[in-house]
Order: C-alpha cells, then structure tokens, then sequence
C-alpha cells in the first residue's frame, strides 16, 4: 500500500457516509461542560464513544479523573517501535450551550443536518468534528499499511476546554512521562479561509485590565455640579486614550511586543486576510502603522476594551456618576513583557494626570509558539502541499485563545495545529457548522500527514 492508498481510504470513509454518520453519533452526546448538570454526559462520551473508537484503533486507552473533581480527560496511546517518532494529538469533547430554539429552520444543535455545502450541529466545527477527523485519518493509514501505523501515537481527550481548561495544565504537568512525545499535533480553530489550508505554531495570550475610577457614592445633579465636580467617566475615556488611542494604536510601550522579525514578515506576505460575506469588513485606518493585516493579526498585540460601565445607560439621569468601570484586555504575542504590565500601566497613568485610576489584572493566559526554525514545520508543509497541491498558510499563532502552552511550554514540544473549520463556522452560536468540501479535503490532509509521519525513521531533530 501507499500514500495514495492511505490518502484514498480518507476520502471513501467521507464518500460513503461513514465518517457523518459516525460524527452524528458524537454529535449527539450533550456535552456542554458550562452546564454543571452535563458531568454524566461529560464522562458517557469518553467512556461510551472515545474509548471503543480507541480500542478499534489498536489504542489503549484510560481515563484521567480531574484533580480538582471536574470533568475527567482520556489518555489513549498506541506504541510501535521505541526508535520511531511519537505524536501527542488532543481533542476537546466539550461544546458550549446547544442554544437550542435558536437555531436556523428549528434544527436540532443535537443532530447533524446537511443544507448545501453545511452540515450542522453543535461541536461539529468545535471540536468534535475535527477530532473525529483526525481520529478517521489514523484509521486510514493503518487500514493501509496492514494494520500499523508506522509511528507511535498518544492521544488526550479534554473535556473542559469551554470553561477555559481549568486542569489540562497540572494533568499534563502530572504525567509528563505518559504524555512524552516528540511532536504535537492537533486541530482545532478555524484556518485561514475555507479554501486554503493553514498550519499555525502557537496562540497569541492574554489578559484582563480592570479599570476602575471610584470618586464617591451616587450621583450629583449635573446642573448643580457640572464643572466643580470630577466626572469619573470623562477620566476614564482620558486615561484609556493614553493607553491606545482612537484607531486602535498603542501608546504605551509595555504594551508592544518586539520589532517584527524578517522571518515572520517572510511567513506572513502572501497571508492575505479577507472577510467572508457573513464577517464585517476589515476597518480602515485601524491598527498599528506599517503593518499588514495578517501581521496586525497574528504578530502584533492589541489592546481593547470589551465593556464600560458608567451611570445607567438605559435610564440616563441628569447626574454626574460616582464611578466608572472598563475592562480591557490586552491580547499578545510571544516576547511581550507580561511580568510587571500592571505595575507599568499604573505608572503611567499616574504620570499622565490619573492617580485615582484603580488598576488590576484578571484571567491571564500565555502566548506560546514553536521556534520558525524547527525542521517540523517544513516537514507539515510539505505534507499538506503534497496532498492538495497548495502552499498552506503558515502563521505564527493563532489569534485566539487554546491551551498551546500547556504543551509547549509544561510538556517542551513543538506544535503545530492543522485547523478544519473556517471564520465563518458559527463555532459558539447557533447555526454552527462545518463546510463538507473542506471537511473532505482534511480527511486527506491529516491521512498525508500521519502517512508521511510513519516514513521518518526517526524522529526530526
């Protein structure tokens, strides 16, 4: 057997239905983890659904119970030869609220339907539809080569990736030596666009600003003290514009990540960033000068305020408010100077005229990314234009939010995520969904990989 045999199993497992009707089953587990009465729901997908697909897959396969008593994880591992590479792949099984009621022409987030080019339901696009992706591109290239797979591969299972990963980070820490690997590969996201298949190395972090301007208890009439009194809402527009100013640009040094490198810029100049019909335009005269969209995006950081809160905006009284409040977050990239932010921040403000700007941190999370001169990168690139026959996007880091560092940084490998979805994906509201001429195409990708993955006969150093 060959590539092409491993490559044209994939895409039969798509053709004759078996992978939809097999993702309809996943589908249809409520694993909504934000709901705490789903925890036996939770548990039945690992134990009823991810073990037996293992077990068919040649894996052994346990669960991992939570150290704080949350949702448990799956370890799954098939092992070959102790001189060839091993991959640690992960999926999440959660999904967010099904939002049922809320759905386009009554469909049900619990079952997958077919209309045009879409199939639909809740964790198709996130994740488990692009787990089960992966998971069907194992089966195929050990169908191909009689039983093996050519490599060795671990597999984990996380089921509280929707409620921001709360143990992923001390279970990884906690079994170091049962998750050693020498490569991390996994899906989730969406690419860059439906067309183009994208690897990216990582995710840019974050965390929260709070600001709080507190002057006094309830409000002063605005007539008898307009002009003799602060107004703790006109203070904090001020400060904030000291932070970035009204086209979204940085002011503050500690803010900025580092100069742009020549490689990143290199990666990044054919990366072209461009809403689908459904997303809003792209916002001119926006963002940091001298710098592309895709670079404004994936290798710069941005600060933005995602709520304020002053008076009562529905029943506005004739009052000057005695508070103010915002919540910023700032998102960044690796080489961005987190420790001491806060501290810079307050500094600053003090020294622009606002000492009575109240200033915290909240929900920090890090940025992570493999090093650009890794021999894997090159390696999964090649892989996916030898399939498809187009050069993917390679991006520094995805611009949201995924638990890369617990595998970068706790576990020390490289990373490399080979999303499945698209922009348009509808991942956290209703209607999601995921594109089946895509969802094919990936079945072949991810075959292509893990076949080329069990040629090396040893791993890239």
């Amino acid at each position: 057997m060959t590539r092409a045999d491993a490559i044209a199993r994939a895409r039969e497992d798509f053709k004759s239905g078996a992978f939809l009707t097999e993702l309809d089953r996943r589908v249809a587990y409520r694993t909504e983890s934000q709901n705490p009465s789903r925890g036996a729901e939770l548990r039945a997908y690992l134990e009823q659904e991810m073990q037996p697909a293992f077990a068919a897959l040649d894996f052994t396969s346990r669960i991992v119970e939570s150290p704080s008593g949350k949702a448990p994880f799956l370890f799954a591992e098939h092992h070959e030869n102790d001189s060839a590479p091993t991959v640690l792949i992960y999926g999440h099984g959660d999904v967010v609220d099904g939002m049922e009621g809320e759905w386009r022409d009554g469909r049900d987030p619990w079952r997958t339907s077919v209309a045009g080019t879409r199939l639909y339901g809740r964790g198709t696009a996130d994740n488990k539809g692009q787990h089960s992706i992966n998971m069907a591109a194992l089966r195929a290239v050990r169908d191909a080569r009689g039983g093996k797979l050519g490599f060795n591969a671990k597999f984990i299972v996380e089921m509280g990736e929707e409620i921001g990963s709360p143990d992923l980070g001390k279970v990884c820490d906690l079994n170091r030596g049962a998750l050693k690997a020498d490569l991390f590969m996994a899906s989730d996201g969406p690419r860059l666009s439906a067309d183009r298949p994208t690897l990216f190395l990582g995710c840019r972090g974050g965390i929260r600003i709070h600001l709080d301007v507190n002057l006094r208890d309830g409000g002063h009439h605005s007539g008898n003290w307009g002009g003799v009194l602060a107004n703790p809402a006109t203070i904090l527009v001020n400060a904030i514009s000291t932070l970035v100013d009204g086209h979204g640009r940085l002011q503050l040094d500690a803010l900025k990540p580092p100069r742009l490198t020549n490689q990143i810029r290199s990666y990044l100049a054919d990366v072209q960033v461009v809403p689908t019909a459904d997303e809003p335009a792209l916002a001119e005269n926006w963002g940091e000068d001298g710098l592309s969209a895709a670079e404004r995006l994936y290798a710069w950081n941005t600060l933005e305020v995602l709520a304020m809160s002053s008076g009562n905006i529905e029943k506005p009284a004739n009052a000057i408010p005695g508070h103010a409040n915002a919540v910023l977050q700032l998102r960044f990239v690796v080489g961005t100077k987190i420790e001491g932010l806060i501290e810079a921040i307050r500094a600053h403000l003090v020294a622009k005229g606002f000492p009575m700007v109240e200033v915290r941190a909240a929900q920090s999370f890090a940025a992570s990314r493999t090093d650009f001169d890794s021999p894997w990168i090159k390696w999964a690139a090649d892989s996916v234009q030898e399939t498809t026959g187009k050069a993917p996007a390679v991006l520094p880091n995805f611009g949201g939010s995924l638990p890369n560092d617990v595998f970068s940084e706790i576990l020390g490998l490289p990373t490399i995520w080979v999303p499945h979805s698209y922009p348009g994906c509808s991942q956290h509201a209703p209607n999601e969904h995921i594109l089946l001429p895509l969802t094919e195409e990936a079945l072949t990708v991810m075959a292509g990989l893990f076949w080329d993955l069990g040629e090396l006969p040893a791993p890239l150093t």
